[in-house]
C-alpha cells in the first residue's frame, strides 16, 4: 500500500489550520499542524513532510525565520509562505530566501489546489530523476554555474529575471527551468514583448471577450490563460510600456486576470521567467521601467554569461552547431580543422551564440564539403570592424609576411572560393560572403582580382562599407 504524503501546516490561528487541514484531506495528504515557529520545527524532527504551509505573521518568530530554517536543516522540502494581501514586500523576500510559493489571504481554494499538486510533483521528481541542463552546452565554469542554477530554479515557482548579452542563451535558460520544473506538462509560451504593437498589448497577454472591439468576434483567450498551469517567458521585457506595466505587476501580485472587455477576473497559474539584453537598473533610475515591477520580476537573477567568458566552450559548440546545420540539410558534416577552431577562439562575438552559428552557417557555403578552413570562418565583415585577433600562423617561417598581408590573401581565396560556388555570380557571392554587391566589387578592383577601373569604383564606395 502506498504512504500517503504528509502536509506541515504552521499559522497561529486555528480556523486558517483548519481550512487547510480539510482542503488536503480531501486530497488525501496527511497533516500536522502547528500554531508557532518552535512547535514547527520538533514536528520537522518528527517526520518527513512533502510540503509545509507556514503563516508569514506569528508570535515567536516569522515565516520567514521557518523558510531559513527548513533550507538550511531540511533542504529539499517545499515551504509556501501564507501572507497578508497587501504585503507583496513579505512575499518577495520569502521567494528570495529559498520558498516554493506564496499565498495570499483571504486563501483561494483555486489557488491552493495547484499550489499543492506542484509541490508534490516536486516532490515526486525530487526521488526518481536527476535534472536534464544538457542542452547548454560547455565544461567552463560560467556555464557549470548556470546549469546548477537552473536545476536550483526548477525546484521553485519563483519569478526569475535572465539577464544577459543578445544571443546569450537566455530563452535556452527559461525552457531548461520550465522543462525541469513541476510544470513541465504545462505549457511553455514565449513572447517577445517589443513584437506587440501596444494598442494590442491587453489583448494579447490577457485575452478579450466577443465585442469588446471591432473585429472580436468571439472570445479569445491570451498568453496568460494559454500558460496557465506552465510558464510564460517574457523576452525583451524592457520594451514593455509603462500602462502595460501596471497591468502585468497587477496580474503577477493578484494571479488573476481579466479579459478586455470582461467585467470578472479569472485566477492563472502561471509562473513568470522574463529576460532581456537591457540593462533594467538604469532604465528604473531613468524612470522607464517601473521599480515595483522591477522588484516583482528580479526575485532571482540568472546572468548569463557571454561567449568570449568562455572561450573553451566554442569548439564544442562549433561542432555541435555545424551537426545541426548539416542535419538539417541533410549533408555529411566537414570536419573544423585545428587552425579554424583556433581563430573560432579568439573572437570576441558581440552577436554571441547567435553569431557564431551564423559564422558556421556562412563558412558552410563556402567549404569544400570535407573541411571548414580558416579562410572558409574569415569574413569581411570580421577584418573591417576588428573582430579578429591575429590568425595562428607559424611566425617562423612567415617572418617576412606582414598581417595586412597574410589576411589579404586569404581574403583574396575567400572571393575566390565564392566566386567559384557561385559560378561567378558576383550577387550570389556576396551573400554568401556576407558583404554587398558593391563592396565585393570594390574588393575585387582593390585585391587585383578583376578588370575594372580601381579609380571609379572607390569613387562609389562609401567609407563605411569598405
Amino acid at each position: 500500500m502506498t504512504q500517503k504524503l504528509t502536509c506541515l501546516i504552521v499559522d497561529d490561528e486555528t480556523d486558517i489550520r483548519e481550512l487547510l487541514t480539510m482542503t488536503l484531506e480531501r486530497m488525501e495528504i496527511d497533516t500536522y499542524s502547528a500554531s508557532n515557529i518552535a512547535e514547527a520545527k520538533v514536528l520537522l524532527q518528527q517526520r518527513q513532510y512533502a510540503l509545509c504551509l507556514t503563516d508569514m505573521q506569528m508570535p515567536g518568530g516569522s515565516g520567514l525565520d521557518l523558510v531559513n530554517h527548513i533550507t538550511e536543516f531540511h533542504a529539499g522540502l517545499p515551504v509556501a509562505v501564507i501572507t497578508a494581501h497587501a504585503s507583496a514586500e513579505n512575499a518577495v523576500s520569502a521567494l528570495k530566501a529559498g520558498a516554493f510559493d506564496y499565498l495570499t489571504k483571504p486563501i483561494s481554494l483555486k489557488q491552493l489546489r495547484p499550489l499543492v499538486e506542484f509541490a508534490l510533483k516536486l516532490s515526486t521528481q525530487t526521488n526518481n530523476s536527476a535534472p536534464n541542463t544538457l542542452e547548454m552546452i560547455g565544461d567552463s565554469e560560467p556555464i557549470n554555474y548556470v546549469r546548477s542554477m537552473i536545476t536550483k530554479l526548477a525546484r521553485s515557482q519563483a519569478p526569475v529575471y535572465i539577464s544577459g548579452e543578445s544571443g546569450s542563451g537566455k530563452e535556452l535558460a527559461a525552457k531548461l527551468i520550465h522543462k525541469n520544473s513541476s510544470r513541465v506538462d504545462g505549457a511553455f509560451i514565449a513572447v517577445n514583448c517589443g513584437a506587440i504593437p501596444e494598442n494590442l498589448m491587453e489583448s494579447e497577454f490577457f485575452g478579450y471577450k466577443k465585442g469588446a472591439f471591432t473585429g472580436a468576434n468571439q472570445d479569445k483567450e491570451g498568453m496568460f490563460q494559454a500558460a496557465s498551469g506552465g510558464t510564460l517567458f517574457l523576452d525583451e521585457v524592457a520594451d514593455l510600456p509603462l500602462a502595460m506595466q501596471v497591468k502585468l505587476l497587477r496580474a503577477i501580485q493578484e494571479k488573476k486576470v481579466r479579459m478586455v472587455g470582461g467585467t470578472a477576473e479569472e485566477t492563472v497559474d502561471v509562473r513568470i521567467i522574463s529576460a532581456t539584453h537591457k540593462n533594467l537598473s538604469e532604465m528604473m533610475d531613468a524612470g522607464l521601467f517601473r521599480q515595483d515591477l522591477y522588484y516583482r520580476l528580479n526575485v532571482i537573477q540568472l546572468k548569463m554569461p557571454a561567449l568570449r567568458d568562455r572561450p573553451c566552450d566554442i569548439p564544442l559548440l562549433a561542432e555541435l552547431l555545424m551537426a545541426k546545420l548539416c542535419n538539417n540539410l541533410n549533408i555529411a558534416v566537414p570536419q573544423i580543422e585545428s587552425d579554424a577552431q583556433s581563430y573560432i577562439k579568439k573572437l570576441q562575438f558581440p552577436g554571441n551564440v547567435r553569431e557564431l552559428e551564423n559564422m558556421l552557417e556562412r563558412a558552410l557555403a563556402l567549404c569544400d564539403g570535407k573541411k571548414i578552413t580558416i579562410e572558409d570562418v574569415m569574413n569581411d565583415d570580421a577584418i573591417r570592424s576588428g573582430n579578429v585577433n591575429k590568425p595562428s600562423f607559424d611566425l617562423d617561417q612567415t617572418s617576412e609576411v606582414s598581417l595586412s598581408d597574410y589576411l589579404e590573401d586569404i581574403e583574396k581565396r575567400a572571393i575566390v572560393k565564392a566566386l567559384d560556388t557561385a559560378k561567378n555570380n558576383k550577387t550570389a557571392a556576396a551573400k554568401l560572403l556576407g558583404i554587398s554587391f558593391r563592396t565585393l566589387r570594390y574588393r575585387l578592383v582593390k585585391l587585383g582580382l578583376a578588370k575594372e577601373d580601381g579609380a571609379d569604383l572607390e569613387g562609389e564606395v562609401q567609407e563605411g562599407e569598405v
